[in-house]
């Protein structure tokens, strides 16, 4: 069973989040704040950094952390779609292009988990109007994750977490999609 900790990081109020199983460790969108990060981190191994995106707000320690820990790093450019096993860890990578051309989700279906970082937030959807972004796009990632099971909880990249059923309900962005 997975342990979620939600670090809130940054002016942007970035959701960092801090996954543990079995005393293994990933860290989910490093975007700010070292120090606090740190305190988290600071005696536990961590095997690996998840990255959804490459904006400021969710990479900000993302180079200090492996300057000087020399963990993985798992995101869009060193990625493929499909099964992915990190240790202890068992997930599926999802590419959701549309916030930006390098958004990916991470889907941990032993825990019905997903990571979804400025894809989806509670009640609605990440710009697509920043460099990168794309609206078509958005509405193809929004038909892939419609597909999942309705029970998995959405960790987004700010705010609150939610459920697929949640945003199927309420979130009007799907209603462009059928």
């Amino acid at each position: 069973m997975l342990k979620v900790t939600k670090i809130e990081v940054g002016e942007l109020q970035c959701n960092c989040y801090l996954i543990e199983k079995n005393n293994t460790y990933l860290l989910v969108d490093p975007g700010d704040e070292y120090q606090k990060i740190l305190k988290f981190i600071q005696g536990k191994k961590i095997v690996g950094i998840l990255i959804t995106h490459s904006h400021f707000d969710h990479i900000g320690c993302l180079k200090k952390l492996t300057e000087n820990f020399h963990y993985p790093v798992y995101q869009y450019n060193n990625l493929k779609e499909g099964e992915l096993s990190i240790e202890n860890f068992s997930l599926e990578v999802i590419f959701t292009k549309g916030h930006s051309r390098d958004s990916v989700c991470y889907y941990f279906r032993e825990d019905k988990i997903m990571f979804v970082g400025d894809f989806i937030f509670k009640g609605t959807i990440g710009r697509c109007d920043l460099e990168g972004g794309n609206f078509n796009e958005m509405l193809q990632s929004l038909k892939k994750i419609k597909k999942y099971e309705k029970v998995i909880t959405l960790y987004p990249g700010h705010g609150d977490k939610t459920t697929i059923k949640e945003e199927l309900e309420n979130n009007s962005y799907f209603k462009y999609i059928s």
